[in-house]
């Protein structure tokens, strides 16, 4: 049962890859019409037939603003697209472990299938595998020196385990980061840590300045977050989603957390909070 639940899952991040990529596809088709406008006023003013200069100027003004904002949800779309394709990684990751029944296998390659069909049928060009692939590893590149969720433990281990750690290298030709625990613990036998992990085991956070970079985690969907005061990441419920413009922080009640018959509520920033990896045991 577990395995065509996994399934379900998959198919349904392989529609949200599809629902970005379209998305992506109309933001950079208005920028390209906005490069075309700019070059337009700029023949103007170099032949000398530009309106009233005031009127160029607010024009220009508007376009600009609104060139930057397609750019900035191009960076959002970028990025959601890399957190949804790394939990497929790792959705593929179990399957390949666990072993695929001879149905599920069938059951995939018909998906696959109607997939191709819907692809043929569409005039709208989609980006190629390897564009995506290439513009993934760009962005795990990017994460040098960033704090990301990472889990260290292995994939037969008993529950999982998720820390807060450095980006310290990524590798592109293993698919690999290096990171370090720069907080392994409180007793004097604890040393700073290096990890080698895949990219299925890392999870950037939101940016901290950007609320408008983290997801909008509705009232009772399960998040992974920082427990207060700590750098461990533990599942937890959404009691209320952030206040925009009053305050970018969760209110969440952790699992495991009961206090004399009942959940404690934390309040813990937008951008220590991510979603539940797929099949996350704690």
């Amino acid at each position: 049962m577990s395995g065509v639940m996994d399934m379900g899952t998959m198919l349904e991040n392989s529609k949200e890859l599809d629902r970005l990529r379209k998305e992506q596809e109309g933001v950079f088709t208005e920028i390209n019409k906005i490069h075309k406008k700019i070059q337009s006023i700029s023949e103007f003013k170099l032949f000398r037939v530009e309106p009233a200069p005031e009127v160029v100027e607010k024009s220009g003004d508007s376009v600009l603003l609104r060139l930057r904002a397609l750019y900035v949800q191009a960076k959002e779309l970028s990025e959601t697209e890399f957190n949804v394709s790394n939990a497929l990684m790792g959705q593929l990751d179990t399957l390949l472990q666990s072993g695929l029944s001879a149905a599920q296998r069938k059951k995939m390659e018909v998906s696959e299938q109607k997939k191709k069909r819907m692809k043929g049928d569409s005039d709208v060009p989609r980006h190629s595998p390897a564009a995506s692939i290439r513009n993934q590893l760009e962005h795990a590149a990017s994460l040098k020196g960033e704090q990301v969720a990472a889990r260290v433990t292995p994939d037969d281990a008993e529950k999982d385990e998720w820390f807060v750690v450095k980006v310290i290298h990524f590798d592109k030709e293993a698919k690999e980061f290096e990171v370090l625990d720069e907080e392994p613990g409180d007793d004097e036998e604890s040393v700073q840590r290096k990890y080698k992990l895949p990219m299925s085991r890392i999870i950037p956070f939101p940016k901290r300045g950007d609320p408008s970079s983290a997801p909008d985690f509705p009232h009772g969907r399960h998040v992974l977050a920082v427990y207060p005061s700590t750098t461990a990441l533990y599942k937890a419920t959404v009691v209320n989603p952030p206040r925009k413009r009053k305050t970018d922080d969760y209110l969440l009640e952790f699992d495991d957390d009961e206090e004399d018959g009942s959940l404690p509520q934390w309040t813990v920033p937008f951008h220590k909070v991510v979603p539940l990896p797929d099949g996350h045991r704690q």
